[in-house]
């Protein structure tokens, strides 16, 4: 094994995923010396595994059941689709797994680059084991950065290792279609892969243990994808638990909770995350490996002057947009602090506070329909005490939606706080809705009166003029 000399940097980032990526270019156009490292491919989760390559997939699902509700589209489109020619630009979207225009892009910021294994070595020191046995020592003068993500959680059930189950790295990235396929979850990755690989021409069952579907956004949203993932040929089980999996030669066989035996030629666990933090040497700074990493607003890990945690591996808001948000922000503090100016911004919506992360978390669920929130649900506003009223209105209101297309079925939710008159959250449900989810988030963000929401005129006739709809039955409530 060769090492190094210590290596001395202002900012050290460990993990080059969007999230470390952001990180890294915020330092160094504050002109902070900055390295960074990656154990896997530079672009992280995001890129290979996750929201690239199921967004990919999902496309051409949505995009022809949109041109299935327009009149003169429809019967050109009846069809099956290509799935040959979906996996394939899968393959293109992920670059084919090889992450060689990624890393040109981050050596182009000024940032060094490192592939291997990082581990804390005590404060503000990182080792790199490389790939060829070489090691690394880097140091570093202001902070080191924590960007290192989720993994997907199996249960402990005996034997699972041996049935070689997906999680949603496989999910995302299999060579071929399944003939029969179990999905065990209920939240986004469950949902959205069914919706994938049942329109590529699986057969699928999900298991959800919990009543419903989407179970962190409103009732009405995972009701809605339940509906029409059953009217695509889906079947959809809840109150259901998996008891056990065998694989017997190329079928899994699964036993529920209710003493029923399914077959599949694959069987896919959606059933959460855990931080990428059991070997990153936390235990060198007084961390527990394996664990969720605390911090404050500016993402500085709690009880540190020097480490941050940014992204899944603080638990804040598992979602890549979100990420990369609190990178902008981890960045501006390491910048400030480097430079001995005091965080002015102290406010909740300065630009050394990770606001948005509590209070206007957005995310977007790509089935048909779409679903997308931002916010608090009614419950969530109601645990945190908040007086609030729910205003729900149906999309067949809107003139828009019927142009979209034929039997357009979609529904709005809007949170608004009695005592301040802002909005604490919107829920919107229907094909094509990811789109104004952002007009919400504006709203909900930026504390904006519902009286002043009166003169943001919705052009007509589009699906945004469900604001419109929305504010008129708050009058009328």
């Amino acid at each position: 094994m060769t090492e190094s000399e210590s290596i001395e940097y202002d900012v050290v980032v460990v993990g080059a995923g969007p999230v470390g990526e952001n990180v890294a270019d915020r330092a160094r156009a504050a002109g902070l010396s900055t390295a960074v490292v990656e154990s896997e491919l530079v672009g992280g989760e995001c890129s290979y595994w996750a929201c690239m390559p199921s967004k990919s997939l999902l496309r051409p699902v949505l995009v022809r059941a949109d041109a299935r509700r327009v009149p003169g589209l429809r019967q050109s489109v009846q069809g099956p689709l290509d799935a040959a020619a979906v996996l394939a630009n899968r393959d293109y979207i992920t670059g084919n797994w090889k992450d060689d225009g990624q890393v040109d892009w981050l050596r182009s910021t000024g940032a060094d680059f490192y592939r291997g294994q990082g581990r804390l070595a005590g404060t503000r020191r990182v080792t790199v084991h490389g790939p060829e046995g070489e090691r690394h020592v880097l140091t570093a003068r202001h902070a080191v950065a924590v960007c290192t993500g989720s993994r997907a959680v199996l249960p402990d059930l005996p034997g699972l290792a041996d049935v070689k189950p997906w999680t949603s790295r496989e999910a995302t990235s299999a060579q071929a279609v399944p003939g029969r396929l179990v999905v065990v979850g209920g939240g986004v990755v469950a949902v959205e892969m069914a919706t994938a690989w049942q329109a590529l021409g699986s057969r699928v069952t999900v298991l959800v243990r919990g009543g419903g579907l989407l179970p962190r956004m409103e009732p009405f949203a995972g009701e809605m994808v339940a509906e029409a993932l059953e009217e695509a040929g889906a079947e959809v089980r809840t109150g259901t638990s998996v008891e056990a999996v065998t694989r017997d030669g190329t079928t899994v066989v699964v036993t529920t909770s209710a003493g029923d035996r399914i077959e599949a030629d694959e069987i896919l666990f959606a059933t959460g995350r855990a931080p990428r933090t059991d070997d990153l040497g936390l235990e060198t700074v007084g961390l527990r490996p394996g664990s969720w990493l605390s911090v404050d607003d500016s993402l500085r890990v709690t009880g540190s002057e020097w480490l941050y945690a940014v992204g899944d591996v603080n638990h804040r808001a598992l979602l890549t947009h979100q990420g990369k948000y609190q990178a902008r922000i981890a960045g501006a503090a390491i910048a400030a602090r480097a430079a001995g100016v005091p965080l002015l911004e102290t406010d909740p919506w300065g630009a050394h506070a990770a606001t948005a992360d509590t209070a206007a978390v957005t995310q977007v669920v790509f089935t048909d329909p779409e679903a997308a929130s931002v916010g608090l649900s009614l419950a969530e506003a109601e645990r945190a005490g908040h007086r609030v009223r729910a205003v729900d209105v149906e999309f067949s209101s809107v003139a828009g939606a019927g142009l979209y297309g034929d039997g357009y079925r979609g529904r709005a939710r809007m949170i608004v706080d009695l005592d301040t008159d802002t909005l604490r959250g919107v829920t919107l449900v229907g094909p094509g809705v990811g789109e104004l989810i952002h007009s919400a988030a504006v709203a909900v963000a930026g504390e904006v009166p519902v009286n002043r929401l009166w003169h943001a005129v919705p052009s007509y006739p589009t699906l945004s003029e469900v604001w419109l709809r929305l504010l008129e039955a708050n009058r009328d409530a």
